[in-house]
């Protein structure tokens, strides 16, 4: 039987997922169009000022975008067996590279923080490497170690402590918004992978108390929460960029200004063309795309847990906890850029995956997806519901 499963019901049929996820793949590419659009749109100015060339933020993007859609065609070749082999080696490897940065002469250091290494004409921002390495490893760890993570407090701990080391080695950049997207994506990940609810209740309070502590213990940090909360208060200082913001989706109304026209990117919004580019989106497109964009990353994160699902039900757990942890890595961080750039979270300094401008967000994101149609092609001849 190959084209359909039986159900634990005698006599009734059900279709197999298909083995290619067009909605997925759909909700990709558009984002991808719209994301060499605008970021093209929000660069030109600043392009011309810098370079000479109003294109080259353009050129650049769409380089990364041939390269990744290249990368995840690759990683669409490998098995899942291999990527369960090589979980903990990749989670050491971005590991080293995470201390590797704080060596003389190799981190590279943009606006006080030491994220990037020079990797020829890319900048490798390590970070979004070690979020991907280490879904893969926990979803590894959720398939050998899965009874002991639900049924003793060791099991759930000792995973967390590698989350913890990691988050510690992002805070020291310092990446607060980084630390914030992996925390979050490995504890969806114990949850969906069945900790104890109690156990997960007490994690979630003890990571809010510890990230609320580091949020007001450092002078930016604070700085950025105060102007969160009133960015009127002081918008030519510490509000700048958030009211700077607010105006240019004041501008954009229903249906925006139209494509180009945005006034916020001619050097009022700072990172315009990284992590405010939803901003000049709204401005130029209204709510009508800015609405479009939250839909599409809706659309794609369904699409991502149904994978996981699907993946489960044919008994590939591994796969499973490798689909669900990219649908809360992505849904996590799309959220968190969303509500920086309408003043509904504090400035944090993370892209918008697919949209922003930016070559190791994108190569690494392509990754993941390659990743999803990779499992969404795991085929059986039939399981029971």
């Amino acid at each position: 039987m190959t084209a359909h499963a039986v159900n634990a019901a005698p006599g009734r049929l059900r279709p197999l997922p298909p083995a290619f996820d067009g909605v997925l793949v759909v909700c990709v590419l558009l984002l991808l169009g719209l994301g060499l659009v605008m970021v093209t749109s929000a660069s030109i100015s600043i392009a011309d000022r810098q370079t000479g060339e109003p294109f080259y933020f353009l050129l650049r993007q769409a380089s990364f975008v041939a390269l990744g859609l290249l990368i995840g065609a690759a990683v669409l070749r490998l098995p899942m067996a291999f990527w369960e082999r090589v979980g903990p080696i990749g989670l050491l490897l971005a590991m080293v590279l995470l201390i590797v940065l704080f060596l003389p002469g190799v981190g590279r250091t943009v606006n006080g923080s030491t994220r990037w290494i020079a990797a020829g004409p890319i900048n490798l921002q390590v970070s979004e490497i070690a979020k991907l390495a280490l879904i893969v490893y926990l979803a590894g760890y959720l398939v050998r170690h899965g009874e002991a993570v639900r049924s003793t407090v060791g099991g759930f701990l000792k995973p967390m402590a590698v989350v913890v080391l990691i988050a510690l080695l992002l805070l020291v950049q310092p990446d607060f918004g980084a630390a914030v997207v992996m925390v979050a994506t490995a504890m969806a990940m114990m949850f969906l992978g069945g900790v104890r609810l109690w156990l997960f209740g007490v994690l979630v309070l003890l990571a809010g108390a510890v990230m609320g502590l580091l949020a007001i213990s450092s002078p930016y940090r604070m700085q950025r929460l105060t102007a969160f909360i009133d960015p009127w208060a002081d918008p030519f200082n510490s509000g700048f960029q958030l009211t700077q913001a607010l105006i240019a989706f004041g501008r954009g109304d229903w249906l925006g200004v139209g494509l180009g026209a945005s006034v916020q990117k001619l050097f009022y919004l700072p990172e315009a063309h990284t992590d405010f580019v939803f901003a000049v989106l709204g401005e130029e497109l209204g709510l009508v795309g800015a609405l479009t964009v939250v839909l599409l990353f809706g659309v794609l994160v369904w699409r991502a847990f149904l994978v996981g699902r699907n993946a489960q039900r044919v008994e590939q757990p591994f796969a499973g906890h490798v689909a669900y942890g990219i649908a809360a890595w992505i849904g996590m961080q799309a959220f968190i850029n969303l509500g920086v750039n309408m003043g509904l979270l504090p400035t944090k300094g993370l892209t918008l995956p697919f949209l922003s401008y930016g070559g190791s967000s994108l190569l690494i994101n392509m990754a993941a997806i390659g990743l999803l149609l990779n499992i969404q092609s795991i085929r059986v001849k039939s399981w029971q519901k």
